[in-house]
């Protein structure tokens, strides 16, 4: 072996990944690229366009193809490249590893969780190939302690086979604004409460938008919620149908924003005019948005389970997620406690110090270095 590792990075789930795994993949691609580590990479990619449309025939042939590149592909050109670990961000990794050795990224226990959500036989093949595959590999990463928890849980796998290293705020996402930028719509009231994520069922935006009904009730009617995201593309998640009957029910169509897709500047522009985050998610792996909401110096309220209170510390305000009073309630207190509110902003950019993407591509060389010596 040459004094350097030789790391291969699968890039194939750029074509097809959206939100947080998305963003993982670009910022470590991005750190890899910078020659900055003790290191040699290569990159797999496919030239062939990878479908993403909803028809189930094309998406059955996707699957076949998706395993034809894990399975066989993959492995033949890391062996190919003499690669010594081969790193793949997307949960699968090639059950067969001649010559390296595979490391996957488990980003949470969804497909345990809400098994109901995915195909069966997509189910089928996570659990036979995706989970006996990353039983063989050395390490499985994961994005925090919690998830290492539950992948353990569910999976079986001692928790000492699974390393936590936490993200940081996709670059792009937390940019400022350009001077004078203003997106294309108007937001009706000079305040608005911000939430950042896709419409799936476990976002649990219904009860925000409840608790924000009651926020106007108990007379803070100088506010906004905008929630920015596009409905989920599996249907079975999907809960913007919900959300939106929500809305027309409590006659808060004036004041409830549902831009949708948010472009970099567009979402720039949320986070820096926003005045506070709320996050209240019933399951999340990591929860970026809370970073990005350090960084735009917003003080955030999450809900108090899962990794969320992991990753935010004592820089967030905390309620019960099925509970709109407390959501509400936690609104209010933040709305109408200035000094809370300052000092929320100040331990948020404390805390956002603890989080960098050189940090986590620092974490994993070493890993990768520690899986090739280990016999």
């Amino acid at each position: 072996m040459s004094q350097k590792i030789r790391v291969g990075l699968d890039i194939r789930d750029l074509r097809i990944a959206k939100t947080g795994s998305r963003t993982y993949l670009e910022e470590i691609y991005n750190q890899f690229k910078s020659n900055q580590y003790d290191c040699e990479f290569v990159y797999f990619d496919t030239s062939i366009p990878v479908y993403t449309g909803r028809y189930k025939a094309f998406k059955l042939i996707e699957h076949i193809r998706f395993f034809i590149w894990k399975q066989l592909i993959l492995p033949v050109r890391a062996r190919l490249n003499k690669c010594d670990i081969l790193f793949c961000t997307d949960y699968f990794v090639p059950y067969f590893t001649p010559g390296f050795k595979a490391i996957p990224v488990f980003y949470d226990t969804f497909f345990y969780e809400y098994p109901g959500h995915y195909n069966s036989q997509w189910l089928k093949l996570f659990k036979w190939i995706g989970v006996n595959a990353a039983k063989k590999s050395p390490v499985i990463i994961t994005i925090t302690e919690y998830t290492r928890n539950r992948i353990s849980h569910f999976t079986g796998i001692d928790r000492s086979k699974i390393k936590s290293i936490h993200l940081a705020p996709k670059k792009m996402a937390v940019a400022e604004s350009e001077p004078g930028y203003s997106p294309a719509f108007k937001i009706p009231t000079s305040k608005f409460i911000l939430h950042v994520g896709t419409q799936e069922k476990r976002k649990n935006l219904v009860r925000l938008i409840e608790a924000f009904k009651l926020l106007r009730l108990a007379g803070h009617t100088d506010y906004s919620l905008v929630l920015v995201g596009q409905p989920s593309p599996k249907m079975d998640m999907d809960d913007s149908s919900a959300i939106q009957e929500t809305i027309s029910r409590l006659d808060l169509r004036e004041y409830v924003i549902t831009p949708g897709y948010a472009s970099d500047n567009d979402l720039a522009y949320f986070y820096k005019h926003a005045w506070m985050y709320a996050f209240p998610s019933i399951n999340e792996g990591f929860g970026l948005p809370v970073l990005e909401a350090f960084h735009h110096q917003l003080p955030v309220i999450i809900a108090d389970n899962t990794c969320l209170p992991e990753v935010g510390g004592d820089a967030v305000l905390c309620f019960d997620p099925f509970k709109v009073e407390d959501i509400s309630q936690k609104m209010k207190e933040l709305i109408e406690n200035d000094e809370l509110r300052s000092e929320l902003i100040r331990k948020g950019t404390e805390r956002l110090k603890l989080f960098s993407w050189e940090k986590n591509a620092e974490e994993l060389i070493k890993t990768f270095k520690a899986a090739v010596n280990k016999n």
